[in-house]
C-alpha cells in the first residue's frame, strides 16, 4: 500500500490492475475464455504488464489459463470465494504488523515511530475491510472498476 503526497492510501498499479482483471473475467459469459489481448485493450492495460499479473494471478490459483488458439482465461473460483486480502497478499500490499505508517522502518509496540498508537485502529479497520470484502461484493456495487 503506498503512502503519495498527502498521505492518501492509494494500492499498488499491479494490485489495482489484478483486481481490475479479475473484475473484468468475472463480468464476461462464463461459458466463454477470456482473451488477454482483450482484457489488455479493454482495461487500457500495457499488455506485458497485464500477462505478467495474470501468470500471478493463475500460479495463486485465481484463474486458470488454457492454451491454445481458443484458449484464454477464467475463474479457477466463484469470485464470492476471493477476497481482497488475498489479491492484495499475491503483491505483498498489505498493513502487516510491522508496517510504519512514517516508512522509518520496523515499527512494533516496543519499538515506536511517533504515529504508531493513533495507526493501530484505522489500520485494523482497513485491514478487516480487506479480509470481508469479496470480489463479488466490490462487482455486486456496480459501480465502476
Amino acid at each position: 500500500m503506498l503512502l503519495s503526497e498527502g498521505l492518501s492510501m492509494q494500492l499498488y498499479n499491479t494490485t489495482q490492475y489484478a483486481i481490475r482483471i479479475l473484475s473484468y473475467i468475472t463480468h464476461q459469459d462464463k461459458a466463454s475464455l477470456c482473451n488477454a489481448k482483450n482484457i489488455a485493450d479493454a482495461l487500457e492495460i500495457p499488455y506485458k504488464f497485464l500477462t505478467k499479473i495474470m501468470r500471478e494471478l493463475v500460479v495463486a490459483g485465481f484463474i486458470r489459463s488454457i492454451r491454445g488458439r481458443e484458449g484464454g482465461y477464467i475463474l479457477s473460483k466463484p469470485a464470492s470465494e476471493i477476497a481482497l486480502i488475498e489479491i492484495l497478499n499475491i503483491f505483498n500490499d498489505s498493513l502487516n504488523d510491522e508496517y510504519c505508517i512514517l516508512g522509518i522502518g520496523f515499527c512494533d509496540s516496543e519499538n515506536k515511530c511517533a504515529l504508531h498508537d493513533q495507526w493501530n485502529e484505522p489500520k485494523s479497520l482497513i485491514q478487516n475491510m480487506f479480509k470481508n470484502t469479496t470480489l463479488k461484493d466490490l462487482i455486486d456495487k456496480g459501480n465502476r472498476l
